[in-house]
C-alpha cells in the first residue's frame, strides 16, 4: 500500500534549549548554516539524534508525547500496555477460528484455518492503541521469519475481537489467514525512518508506488512543489549510504530518479524493524533529522527537506511557508485513500488523475491541501500534536473557539447579523458554527463513527451537490427532501442546480435525501446515510438498515448494527459468520421491534469489491 509517513508537529522551542548534548555528531557531509540558523542536514540517516535527546530540554512536550497515541502507534509486545487480553479466549470467523493466549510469557495467536491449517504465531509487536489494537508476529514453526500482520483486531471500546480487514473498505472474505508482511505494509506509517527513504517517489516521478512517498502525486498540478536536484553526486553518496545500511548493492551508473528507484526497490526488498530509527513515531520523524540542532541549540530544526543534495520548491506565496511546512509534514503520512476502494469525494475515482478527497480517516492532510485554507491555516491550529488526547480539545472547535480560528482570515464575517446572513442559521447554534458546514462530519472514522471532512469547502459547491450523496445539509436535516434542500441552497446562495443530475443520484426530488442515499448511494455513501439515520431516530427505516448488515463491504455491517442498536435496542449479532445466519438474525431483531425485513437483495456496489491486503 502506498502509505506515506505520520507526522504533523510543529517546531519545538529553541529558547527552552539550555545546552548542546554532547553525544551528538555532525555528519561529515553537512555544514552547519550559522547565519540562517537553520540545520544543513536533517534527511540522511547520520542525521538524526533520536527522542532521547530532545527529552532534557523539552521535558515537557517529551512527557505528553511519549503517552500519546501517535508516538505509541507501534509498541514491542514486551513491557509493552495490551489491553487485549490474550486470556484463552475463541475468535470464530466462519469456519475458521483464532485462539488468543499467553504461554510461558509469550503471546501466542493460534488460527485454525478449514483452507490452510492450523498455524501458530507468537506476537511481536501491538500496533495503534486509542481505537484498537492489531498485531504482528511470526509463525513458531519457522517457516517463515518475517513478522507478519495477524487476521484480528481487538477493539477497545467494545473489548470484542473483529477481523482486522473489516475495519476498512475491503471485501468479505472467506475464512482467516495471515496478513501481508509487517515490513511491507506497516512499517514506515508507524514508526520512525530517515526522511530521505519516504521522498523517494518524489526523485524518481512515476515510479510504482511504496509505502512511504511524498503527497505531491496526489494532489492537482498547481498545489504541487517539485524536489529539484542540486547536487546529483551529493544525491547518489546519500543514496549510497542508505544502500549500505540496507546491505544491498550501490547505485548503478544512471540518472538521479534511476538512483532513487534503485532505492526504492531495495526499500521493498530489505527494509525491516533492524532499519528503524525508532520505533514508534518519534521527534524527529516530524521535525526532521536534529542532530545539529541537538549540537548548537541555536540551529533551528526544519520541518522542510535541508540538504545540499536537493531542495523542496518554495510555495507560490511566502507568507504560507510555515503553514505549508506544518501541513506537508502531516501530510507525509495523513493522505492515505486506499487504493483498493475506487471511489473518492467530489464523485471521483481512486485512480484518477488527480483524485477526489478521501472518504475514511487518514487522509485528512491530503484533504485538507485540496482546499484553499491550507495556504494560511496550518494543522496546528486545531490538532495539538503533542497532546496525550488531542479528542476533547477538538470538540471544543464546534463552535465559538472553531469560529475564530476561521474569523482570523474571514474578518468581513464577524459581525453576528453578517454571520447569520451568511449562514441562514443563528450564529450561537450549531447551524452557525463554520465547521459544522465547511468541514462536514462525513467521513468514516477508526471508532466507527464520522469525522470531519478535511477539504474546507460549501456544501454548496457543485461537485458536492450533483456528484456526491448525500447533501450536506441533510447531515443535520435528515428528514428532508432533495428538492426542498436543493431549493433552499439556490434560494439562499444564489446557485442553480442540474435537476437531471440529482434524479440520477436520488431518483425523484420528492426522495428523503438519506434513505435514498441509503438505497442508491455508494458505499461510502451509504455509511453516512446509516450513521446519521440511526443518530436520527429514523425508526421506520430499521428495515432498509438491516439489509446492510450482509453488505459486501463488510465495514458497513458494523455502521448497520450500530444504527439499528440506535433505532430498536442494543441484541448481539455476530458479523463474522455467515451471511445466511446474520439474515435470520437480522429478522429476528426486527421481528422483535414488530417490523419486517424487506424481501429485496441487498444493492450490488457500482464496482465490485477488490482486495486491499494490509490497507488498514
Amino acid at each position: 500500500m502506498a502509505l506515506p509517513r505520520a507526522l504533523g508537529l510543529v517546531l519545538l522551542s529553541v529558547s527552552a534549549c539550555a545546552r548542546p548534548v554532547a553525544k551528538a555528531a555532525v555528519p561529515s557531509h553537512a555544514t552547519v548554516e550559522k547565519a540562517a540558523g537553520v540545520v544543513s542536514s536533517n534527511v540522511a540517516r547520520a542525521d538524526y539524534a533520536g527522542s532521547q535527546t530532545c527529552e532534557p530540554c523539552h521535558p515537557t512536550e517529551h512527557e505528553a508525547w511519549a503517552r500519546s497515541a501517535m508516538h505509541r502507534m507501534t509498541r514491542v509486545i514486551e513491557g509493552a500496555e495490551v489491553h487485549a487480553p490474550f486470556a484463552g479466549e475463541v475468535f470464530r470467523f466462519k469456519d475458521d477460528r483464532v485462539t488468543l493466549e499467553q504461554r510461558d510469557g509469550q503471546r501466542l495467536v493460534t488460527l485454525d484455518s478449514k483452507e490452510k491449517g492450523r498455524r501458530v504465531f507468537r506476537v511481536t509487536r501491538v500496533i495503534g492503541g486509542r481505537v484498537r489494537e492489531d498485531f504482528a508476529g511470526i509463525a513458531v514453526d519457522g517457516a517463515r521469519s518475517d513478522e507478519r500482520i495477524l487476521p484480528v483486531s481487538w477493539v477497545i471500546a467494545e473489548r470484542a475481537y473483529r477481523y482486522k480487514g473489516y475495519s476498512v473498505m475491503t471485501p468479505e472474505r472467506p475464512g482467516l489467514r495471515p496478513g501481508a508482511p509487517w515490513a511491507r505494509t506497516c512499517i514506515f506509517c508507524h514508526n520512525t525512518q530517515p526522511y530521505l527513504d519516504t521522498m523517494l517517489g518524489a526523485l524518481a516521478p512515476g515510479s510504482k508506488p511504496y509505502q512511504g512517498e511524498v503527497i505531491d502525486a496526489l494532489l492537482p498540478p498547481g498545489r504541487r512543489r517539485r524536489v529539484i536536484v542540486d547536487d546529483a553526486r551529493a544525491l547518489r553518496g546519500l543514496i549510497d549510504a542508505e544502500l549500505r545500511t540496507l546491505q544491498q548493492p550501490p547505485t548503478p551508473e544512471g540518472t538521479p530518479a534511476q538512483w532513487a528507484e534503485h532505492l526504492i526497490r531495495a526499500i521493498r526488498r530489505a527494509f525491516d524493524a533492524r532499519q528503524l530509527l525508532e520505533v514508534g513515531i518519534g521527534c524527529e520523524s516530524c521535525h526532521g533529522g536534529s542532530k545539529e540542532h541537538a549540537l548548537h541549540t541555536g540551529t533551528r530544526p526544519s520541518l522542510a527537506p535541508r540538504t545540499v543534495a536537493f531542495h523542496l520548491e518554495a510555495p507560490a506565496d511566502p507568507a504560507a511557508a510555515h503553514a505549508q511546512a506544518v501541513n506537508r509534514t502531516c501530510a507525509r503520512c495523513h493522505q492515505v485513500l486506499f487504493s483498493a476502494y475506487p471511489y473518492t469525494w467530489e464523485g471521483g475515482r481512486r485512480s484518477d488523475p488527480t483524485p477526489g478527497g478521501s472518504h475514511i480517516s487518514s487522509g485528512e492532510a491530503r484533504d485538507f491541501l485540496l482546499g484553499a485554507c491550507s495556504s494560511k491555516l496550518a494543522c496546528t491550529a486545531c490538532h495539538d500534536p503533542h497532546a496525550h488526547d488531542g479528542q476533547t480539545a477538538r470538540a471544543t472547535l464546534e463552535g465559538a473557539r472553531g469560529n475564530e480560528l476561521c474569523l482570523g482570515c474571514h474578518a468581513q464575517l464577524r459581525p453576528p447579523e453578517v454571520q447569520r446572513a451568511h449562514a441562514h442559521h443563528d450564529p450561537s447554534g450549531t447551524g452557525g458554527s463554520c465547521i459544522a458546514c465547511h468541514m462536514p462530519r462525513k467521513n468514516m472514522s477508526l471508532d466507527m463513527k464520522l469525522g470531519s471532512y478535511h477539504r474546507i469547502g460549501s456544501p454548496t459547491e457543485k461537485a458536492r451537490v450533483e456528484k456526491d450523496r448525500p447533501l450536506e445539509c441533510a447531515l443535520c436535516h435528515a428528514d428532508k427532501r432533495v428538492g426542498e434542500l436543493v431549493e433552499a441552497m439556490e434560494r439562499w446562495w444564489g446557485k442553480r442546480y442540474d435537476r437531471a443530475a440529482l434524479r440520477e443520484l436520488y431518483g425523484e426530488p420528492s426522495a428523503n435525501v438519506m434513505r435514498a442515499t441509503l438505497a442508491l448511494g455508494k458505499p461510502h455513501e451509504q455509511a453516512v446515510a446509516l450513521y446519521v439515520l440511526g443518530r436520527a431516530g429514523a425508526r421506520d427505516a430499521a428495515p432498509l438498515i438491516a439489509r446492510q448488515l450482509v453488505h459486501p463491504y463488510p465495514i458497513l455491517r458494523y455502521y448497520a448494527r450500530d444504527a439499528l442498536s440506535a433505532l430498536l435496542g442494543a441484541r448481539p449479532i455476530d458479523l463474522h459468520t455467515d451471511n445466511a445466519l446474520i439474515e435470520q438474525e437480522a429478522a429476528r431483531w426486527l421481528a422483535a421491534a414488530k417490523m419486517k425485513p424487506l424481501t429485496a437483495t441487498v444493492p450490488t456496489p457500482t464496482a465490485k469489491p477488490t482486495s486491499s491486503d494490509g490497507e488498514d
